[in-house]
């Protein structure tokens, strides 16, 4: 009986000390090639100086502001005590609505609120959105949709939007918040938001940040207290209507006595028609009275319940200015071109 044997490959023992070697003898390898070394490393720094030359800056425009919803603190030192427990107790007891605490950011965030803001003003002829495109090269992009093949544009306050502008106000909105904007709260703590704008206009990144603050804010004041505006109104509207029916009663009574001056006193058919007017006008006087009173009340309920929305900090010109730095450039630019290189070298030798 015959046994075959079995060749496999020497495969040698892994070594952390091997494994050293092995990199220390790559290195003595790259090291023999000066000159490619030295024409890279001038090469890649050359690289990068232009590309922090070339590179185009943008701008970041920072805004703080504070939000005081002074119902929302209805705990009151209860509360703050609770707050230093580490226990939230507007929260658990459900706040004051949908728009209370962190969902401002949410709120900020909004895609009607943006596209709304893209359509503003920027100057006499564009709007936002004109010089978004542009400045992001996106209007170029565009214009394999253009049935005209002229640029798109955007008209102000998106009045006459057609699809293709609503679609491409939706994919501005999408990058706009992927990479162009944010909101966070500066301390969990307080009621500080800070909104940052980064674009490539620099008046652009500006009146972007401070109009969606002020359509946001707007919003916000306009939606925590509808239902008390609404009321306001109801009640404004039937004491103007009560206190002319009671101006025309108490006319009408006036004019009732006097007519009786100079009537026969056995006529007791007027002086009857006196007491109904007056009695009327009595009535009225009572429901006016409890209506502009209840209107009143609504007033103060409605001023105690408006939050405030305070800036703190607006952008003020000039901007942050976000520029590649030649010395970070140039080093990258030396140290990826070497990278390469050096890989370049290693895999030529390994596999010839």
């Amino acid at each position: 009986m015959s046994q075959e044997n079995t060749q496999y490959p020497y495969e040698p023992e892994f070594t952390i000390k091997g494994l050293i070697k092995d990199r220390l003898g790559d290195i003595d390898y790259v090291l023999k090639f000066k000159k490619a070394i030295a024409v890279v490393f001038i090469v890649g720094g050359l690289a990068g100086a232009l590309t922090a030359w070339l590179w185009t800056p943008s701008y970041t425009a920072t805004l703080t502001f504070v939000v005081d919803d002074s119902k929302s603190s209805g705990g009151g030192g209860i509360s703050a005590l609770a707050g230093l427990a580490g226990l939230d107790l507007n929260s658990i007891s459900g706040g004051s609505g949908m728009l209370a605490g962190d969902n401002v950011q949410e709120l900020v965030k909004s895609h009607n609120l943006i596209k709304s803001t893209l359509v503003t003003a920027y100057d006499s002829t564009r709007t936002l959105a004109d010089v978004y495109g542009a400045v992001t090269k996106l209007s170029k992009k565009w214009l394999k949709y253009s049935p005209d093949g002229k640029v798109i544009r955007f008209p102000l306050n998106g009045v006459g939007n057609n699809r293709l502008q609503d679609s491409l106000l939706h994919d501005m909105t999408e990058r706009i918040l992927s990479s162009d904007f944010g909101i966070a709260k500066t301390d969990k703590k307080l009621g500080f938001f800070e909104v940052n704008t980064t674009m490539k206009d620099e008046r652009l990144a500006q009146l972007f940040c401070i109009r969606m603050i002020n359509q946001s804010t707007d919003f916000y004041v306009r939606t925590k207290t509808q239902k008390l505006r609404d009321n306001v109104n109801r009640l404004q509207k039937r004491a103007d209507s009560i206190g002319k029916a009671l101006n025309s009663k108490t006319y009408s009574a006036a004019a009732a006595n006097r007519s009786t001056l100079d009537l026969n006193p056995a006529y007791t058919a007027s002086n009857a028609d006196i007491e109904v007017k007056e009695r009327d006008k009595i009535v009225l006087s009572t429901v006016f009275s409890e209506t502009v009173k209840n209107l009143e009340a609504s007033k103060t309920m409605l001023a105690q319940s408006t939050p405030t929305v305070q800036i703190v900090d607006e952008p003020e010109l000039p901007l942050t200015k976000n520029k590649l730095k030649y010395s970070v450039a140039i080093i990258g630019g030396i140290l990826l071109s070497e990278l390469i290189l050096c890989f370049y070298l290693l895999f030529s030798r390994k596999k010839v």
